[in-house]
């Protein structure tokens, strides 16, 4: 484990806990899956990006003859909703080490019409059958020893709104990156933290589609406040996390026209870069 972690107790295993309950979708047919995507996933009033990527990515995981996500590609429509939901499949490609599927997620409006919330390209494979060589010039964040860091309950919440999320992550940010909280955003567009679950479940590839998306949006430190909605979200799962808490860096360099990019980096206990990511999001600016 990293120097400066703290081993979080776990008391929830992968498979029986909130998140895993909350991502569980129920097959009603070949294809086609149904769920009840949860409130304690909302951010202001919309649910969260990465948990509703966690959610096509288990759907996903059950229709393709591999478990694992490998690269996956989102495309955010239409806010969802706490509530019921349809996800419907498509086998698109399968091969011996990669198989690829879509997915779309949709629910209902007020006047009874199918919406779709959400559409994904991804393609699964086998993180256990990949070699162990690496070649990289990347290197884990320097983040301060987690007992130096600071989560959510030690100050205000960010935004009004519902901030449920908040209460099933365990988030601990670099003082480096909270100028924004006491009001002098340093303007780099950085935000660095511990990330796990707050029940202790360890990570694993699906909860990784939660953790790229899952902090503060790094517009807060350029001096801009408010929702931060997510048009599209590409995620690489470079290979399986060893227990204990991840480390995610997120930045952002070029804010052009009202939209920004973020690059995320996820790093687990072992020094391991094990997803990237990169997506384009909306800003309101004035």
């Amino acid at each position: 484990m990293p120097e400066g972690a703290t081993a979080q107790a776990a008391t929830a295993m992968i498979g029986d806990s909130e998140f895993d309950r909350d991502t569980a979708v129920t097959l009603r047919e070949t294809g086609v899956y149904d769920i009840d995507l949860s409130a304690g996933w909302t951010i202001i009033s919309a649910v969260n990006g990465g948990y509703l990527l966690a959610v096509l990515g288990r759907a996903l995981a059950d229709a393709l003859p591999h478990a694992d996500p490998f690269t996956i590609s989102a495309h955010y429509l239409t806010a969802s909703q706490p509530g019921p939901a349809v996800i419907r499949t498509d086998v698109v490609r399968t091969g011996r080490t990669l198989s690829t599927g879509q997915a779309s997620l949709f629910q209902y409006d007020d006047e009874g019409r199918e919406v779709e919330r959400i559409r994904v390209l991804a393609s699964y494979g086998d993180l256990d059958a990949l070699p162990d060589d690496v070649r990289t010039t990347a290197r884990p964040p320097a983040i301060p020893p987690m007992d130096q860091c600071f989560g959510p309950e030690d100050g205000p919440a960010p935004v009004p709104g519902s901030s449920a999320i908040t209460d099933r992550l365990m988030i601990k940010l670099d003082p480096a990156t909270l100028g924004w909280a006491l009001g002098a955003p340093s303007g780099k567009g950085e935000m660095r933290a511990w990330f796990g679950l707050a029940d202790g479940r360890d990570a694993d590839p699906l909860s990784l589609l939660l953790a790229v998306d899952a902090l503060p949006p790094t517009a807060f430190e350029l001096g801009i406040s408010g929702w931060v909605p997510t048009v599209e979200l590409t995620v690489h799962v470079r290979c399986r996390p060893a227990p204990g808490p991840l480390r995610v860096s997120i930045t952002t360099r070029n804010l052009a026209g009202g939209f920004l990019e973020e690059d995320a980096e996820v790093w687990d206990s072992r020094d391991r870069l094990v997803a990237q990511s990169r997506q384009l999001a909306r800003v309101r600016l004035g």
